[in-house]
């Protein structure tokens, strides 16, 4: 009888880390795969918050013309994507 006990306490236990875990993943995800905007393609870029399909393509185009982003601010200069933009993506994009 004691075992049964112990036993369901430890599968108790498990299934609590397991939904915590499960629970966290997501979050921890997002915050490890940030978007390289010197080298993401247009999919990738329309992914972030506030970019579509015509601004993706306005950052490769700006891109392709200038060169690679010197600073995530640059990307301001691309049409389309003014300051509120910028404060929307500027902690999930980075420049590598």
């Amino acid at each position: 009888m004691l075992k049964m006990v112990v036993f369901k306490r430890r599968i108790w236990f498990g299934l609590c880390i397991l939904l915590i875990g499960l629970i966290m993943a997501p979050g921890l995800a997002l915050a490890a795969d940030k978007v390289n905007i010197n080298t993401a393609d247009k999919e990738v870029l329309s992914s972030l918050t506030g970019i579509g399909p015509v601004t993706a393509e306005r950052i490769i185009e700006y891109r392709d013309k200038n060169g690679p982003f010197k600073s995530k601010e640059e990307i301001t200069k691309v049409k389309g994507i003014g300051e509120k933009t910028f404060q929307k993506i500027k902690d999930l994009i980075v420049i590598e």
